[in-house]
């Protein structure tokens, strides 16, 4: 099969694979019709090599047809059309049961301290091959799905492999008070997604990004969008009564605009081998803290800020002095795909379409043109805000 692998730092390639196989009688094989490059891919295109083999199939949002069951798979047939969710989980332990599906005792990936194990995420989430592919295997399966029907088309629901409910998620971790202000920092596919939802939910959201075609997306979907200035921290507390939003959504993680020396730190890391890099990142890497101390110093005091960027850093610099004065509550983590999908799936399936699934893919392409397009979208040119990636098969 054809499949999207991981060659170098900003470098991937599509190659013939070998087909995945039934490894447990709780595998499934899917044949895959839609999968999605997911703003937390860059990462590994970027800076995460250390923790990455070269041929390592990348992907973690898709969602295709049934194949083929393990012997012991009663909650599937071949046939089922399903949505793969992108963290892996037994469904049935302590974090399962209490819905933190991607704290998953059973698959947790104890030997570098992870939570659950995810697909096609480096060595850090068990490295298991991912869904940019023709084909792709799902371990637990009887858990690992989300069944959709055949109606509508993929793109109503390839979006709650991952960034769906993480947005949601996101919100909820944001605790707006009733008529509170929102600020979605970045608008990718997560702080869009973020920002339709708090709308959706009737707070006031702004949010704020250098990108004028992300902006113009937001603002179709009724949320009040501004440009990243030197001046807009202090224009949005301005706004809000010199105070400053009631919540903060940091949608941008690790690779956000900021200190020079950092951004050098950590390309200098991913040219040591591998060994040595994963030890200077384990117990010394950094992020650049851009978004993250914009998100503390806007939050109005008493406020909160929830964390859906990606950070990796161990050694990250934080402003507790800030944290503790103004009295920030701050939530994040690693969303719980399954724990959102009850909410999430009557809005997907609305004729109405009220979270605006529908305007969110920018670029749709088959899989051999993944490579152009993971450039593409980590340059943000072209007005790519999200891909769709149709393996032929």
């Amino acid at each position: 099969m054809k499949a999207l692998t991981w060659q170098g730092t900003r470098r991937v390639t599509v190659k013939d694979v070998p087909e995945p196989v039934i490894q447990e009688p709780t595998d499934a094989i899917i044949r895959i019709t839609s999968a999605a490059i997911c703003g937390s891919d860059l990462h590994l295109y970027e800076l995460l090599g250390p923790y990455l083999d070269r041929g390592d199939i990348l992907g973690h949002e898709s969602m295709g047809v049934v194949e083929k069951v393990g012997d012991e798979v009663t909650q599937l047939a071949v046939g089922d059309r399903i949505v793969v969710p992108f963290n892996i989980a037994c469904g049935h332990c302590f974090m399962c049961r209490n819905g933190l599906q991607s704290q998953c005792e059973t698959t947790q990936v104890t030997e570098y301290g992870s939570g659950a194990a995810l697909f096609g995420y480096t060595k850090l989430y068990g490295q298991v091959p991912g869904g940019q592919a023709e084909y792709l295997r799902v371990p637990l399966a009887d858990y690992n799905h989300i069944r959709v029907g055949g109606a509508l088309p993929d793109e109503r629901y390839l979006f709650l492999s991952d960034i769906l409910p993480t947005a949601w998620q996101a919100v909820e971790y944001a605790q707006v008070p009733e008529d509170g202000t929102l600020a979605v920092l970045g608008l990718g596919p997560v702080g869009q997604f973020a920002s339709r939802i708090a709308v959706y939910r009737g707070y006031r959201v702004v949010a704020i990004d250098p990108v004028p075609e992300r902006r113009a997306m937001a603002e179709r979907h009724g949320v009040l969008a501004y440009d990243l200035t030197d001046s807009i921290i202090d224009e949005l507390r301005d706004a809000s009564d010199g105070r400053g939003p009631d919540s903060v959504i940091d949608a941008v993680g690790m690779e956000a605009h900021g200190h020079r020396g950092v951004a050098l730190v950590q390309r200098a890391t991913g040219m040591l081998p591998d060994g040595i890099a994963r030890g200077v990142m384990d117990k010394a890497g950094i992020d650049r803290l851009g978004a993250l101390y914009g998100a503390i110093d806007l939050v109005r005091r008493g406020g909160t800020v929830s964390l859906s960027g990606v950070y990796a850093g161990e050694a990250d610099l934080m402003p507790m002095k800030t944290i503790f004065d103004k009295q920030i509550a701050l939530r994040t983590g690693q969303c719980n795909v399954k724990r959102w999908i009850d909410d999430l799936m009557p809005l997907v399936e609305d004729p109405l379409d009220p979270l605006g699934v529908m305007d969110l893919t920018t670029h749709r392409a088959p899989l051999e043109d993944a490579p152009a397009l993971y450039s593409t979208f980590q340059r943000k040119e072209d007005g790519c805000i999200k891909v769709v990636l149709r393996p032929a098969s």
